[in-house]
């Protein structure tokens, strides 16, 4: 048998199939019927860990009863999985509200924007993308769920550099691609290693300094 980080096999936790959510709702009883759920979810998670944490007392706290929970997620593993699909969604949905539709931003405000919404820690909108997420991430994530969430995310970029119309020249699809894996991989990665707040913030003047200086280059 091969050996070394091409061989993965044996070495691969296995994905657990209930980690999926069964169903997304789409009537609007049903969607404030999840979003309850959800809250319920991050208060509990944030109160007793995720080894404390149960369908059960999750259906409690919402107020719903634990069929409902069941039509929608057959375990704390798919309930994880759908929220955070849910906290990226919203992701999604804040650059293209503040940075893609808002006409009024020069380039560069508009380029500083989209990177601060994109890598920069926010407890309040995703306050589970924790380290101990990373931890358990292999029971609800696959590999196709990454690759879906950087073609998003990529594309959401290209959207907000196309809105840059007074951009003196136009990154290449490969150039934004490096960007966004530079960008969102050093997000994931500070979760794992938490640097200070002061590294934190140098980190994200820099990453705002290379590009803004690359877009700017004449080379």
């Amino acid at each position: 048998m091969k050996s070394g980080f091409g061989n993965t096999k044996g070495s691969t936790p296995a994905f657990n199939p209930r980690a999926k959510p069964l169903k997304r709702p789409s009537q609007a009883r049903a969607i404030f019927t999840v979003e309850a759920i959800y809250q319920a979810f991050v208060r509990i998670w944030q109160r007793d860990g995720w080894s404390g944490l149960t369908t059960r007392e999750v259906a409690l706290e919402a107020g719903v009863a634990i069929g409902t929970l069941y039509d929608y997620f057959p375990s704390k593993e798919a309930l994880l999985s759908g929220y955070i699909r849910h906290a990226l969604e919203g992701l999604l949905l804040d650059l293209e509200e503040q940075v893609v539709r808002a006409n009024d931003l020069d380039w560069r405000t508009r380029i500083k924007r989209l990177i601060r919404l994109t890598c920069e820690p926010d407890e309040v909108r995703q306050p589970l993308f924790n380290h101990e997420v990373f931890v358990i991430e292999h029971q609800f994530t696959e590999p196709k769920h990454h690759r879906r969430l950087f073609q998003e995310l990529s594309q959401k970029w290209r959207e907000a550099f196309a809105a840059c119309g007074d951009l003196p020249t136009q990154p290449t699809d490969v150039c934004i691609d490096a960007w966004v894996i530079m960008a969102w991989g050093g997000r994931r990665y500070c979760v794992t290693a938490q640097p200070t707040a002061e590294q934190t913030a140098a980190w994200l003047s820099e990453i705002e300094m290379m590009i803004c200086s690359r877009l700017t280059s004449t080379e």
